[in-house]
């Protein structure tokens, strides 16, 4: 027999939550029903973003540093930074370079004696702060060269939207999104109240294996400075 030739399963707002309300013994009926789904499933992205990286929301961006400026906002589904440089003489191959920016906290930037210092950024102090999200770095650029703050960010999932769209996750994720919905919804009917175990412990293993493969699989290599070799 001949194999259907295509890759491209995925489930729509309304099938995920049909799927859901089955494996809680119970049935989408109402707008309500699709409603109460569609902000647990908001809620249940919510709380992935608080379970590690996400590596399908790792994105690129940068910010053209202005002389004397220290602070800049970040784009607001930020979630955190991962990576960051300062880029100086972009956009030529025989001068661009991308140099390390040490990320620190605010106790750090606070102990700073004086904040008004201008030259090549090396620290960055990340304020995750709502709803805008933003940086600081030390020192000010100075007007010697343009610089680039370069970085890699988590973004937000984005939201459940409505009954036409898919979700902005990866079919691997899939399983893992409707065993979490089901058990969300779970706490919220109450015939699911029986199956709430079931339903967790089926969430607790779909989300571990989906996160033990959405990983970093590139080799580490860690070398330690030179001022600390002895």
């Amino acid at each position: 027999m001949a194999t259907s030739g295509t890759t491209t399963f995925n489930l729509d707002l309304t099938d995920l939550v049909e799927e859901a309300f089955e494996r809680c013994g119970a049935e989408l009926r109402s707008g309500y029903d699709l409603k109460t789904a569609r902000r647990s499933l908001n809620l249940l992205f919510a709380d992935w973003a608080n379970r590690g990286i996400n590596l399908w929301t790792v994105a690129q961006s940068s910010i053209t540093l202005v002389p004397g400026t220290a602070t800049y906002n970040l784009p607001s589904d930020t979630v955190d930074l991962l990576e960051h440089v300062i880029r100086t003489g972009a956009g030529s191959a025989s001068t661009q370079a991308d140099l390390s920016i040490t990320r620190i906290s605010v106790s750090t930037y606070a102990t700073i004696p004086n904040k008004l210092t201008q030259a090549r950024p090396i620290q960055v102090y990340i304020n995750r702060q709502a709803p805008i999200p933003n940086i600081t770095v030390w020192p000010t650029p100075d007007a010697s060269q343009p610089y680039t703050f370069v970085y890699w960010y988590l973004r937000r999932i984005q939201d459940a939207g409505t009954g036409v769209n898919t979700m902005d996750v990866p079919f691997r994720f899939i399983p893992c999104m409707v065993a979490g919905l089901a058990y969300y919804l779970a706490l919220k009917l109450p015939d699911g109240l029986q199956r709430l175990d079931t339903l967790k412990a089926q969430y607790d293993e779909a989300w571990d294996l989906a996160s033990s493969e959405d990983r970093e699989k590139a080799a580490i290599r860690l070398v330690p400075r030179q001022m600390f070799i002895g």
